[in-house]
């Protein structure tokens, strides 16, 4: 029991360390809570997302997708290309911005919030990087009930980071009243995701 406690933990906090950090897909997450727009929905798809990714690490697909270049060079050009798109748009966001109370006059649909959810999660290389890769890789340290327990807590971690961002943006709300915010929250999506996009093409040459 007290080495499934133990994998558990481990898989938690090497997860949560990995996954808390400024990103498109958190950014995105963060104003979604804040226009209080398909939050549940949007959160649930991250989690899920991670937590089917780091089965599929800590079941092995780890190596295959790290013996398969051809694969994170395309997911790595198509994320580039859909990172920058959205860094112009916050760029023009912040060039004309919202209260809190006119961005939730008009709500945007689901449809176009789960796509861009999905964009953010599945064309981000560091996504397989860390969850498929990493995770995957440091799972090998256990074995059997331990292994398992491992990658339930690296899971946990998602669940736990996104759904407790996704709904606790709501606290930030009384800032994010003032149109200046808002403008501050789109210039500094803006920078990281077009600073991801340059990053990952950067990354593509240095390995050409």
């Amino acid at each position: 029991m007290a080495g499934l406690l133990s994998a558990t933990t481990s898989g938690f906090l090497l997860g949560g360390s990995l996954i808390i950090a400024i990103g498109a897909q958190n950014a995105f997450i963060l104003r979604q809570g804040l226009l209080r727009e398909h939050v549940f929905v949007l959160c649930l798809i991250c989690s899920l997302a991670d937590a089917m990714l780091i089965a599929a690490g800590v079941g092995g697909l780890g190596t295959l997708v790290a013996s398969s270049p051809k694969l994170i060079t395309v997911v790595t050009i198509g994320g580039a290309i859909f990172l920058a798109c959205y860094a112009v748009l916050a760029f023009r966001r912040a060039v004309h911005p919202e209260t809190l109370r006119a961005a939730r006059g008009g709500k945007g649909s689901l449809k176009a919030a789960v796509a861009a959810c999905l964009a953010f999660t599945f064309l981000n290389p560091h996504v397989y990087l860390d969850t498929v890769l990493l995770l995957g890789s440091l799972s090998g340290r256990f074995a059997g009930p331990a292994r398992l327990a491992y990658g339930v807590g690296a899971a946990a971690a998602s669940f736990v980071w996104f759904f407790g961002l996704g709904y606790g943006a709501r606290l930030l709300q009384p800032f994010f009243a003032r149109p200046a915010a808002w403008r501050i929250l789109d210039i500094v999506v803006g920078l990281v995701t077009a600073g991801i996009a340059v990053s990952l093409i950067a990354r593509l040459f240095a390995q050409a």
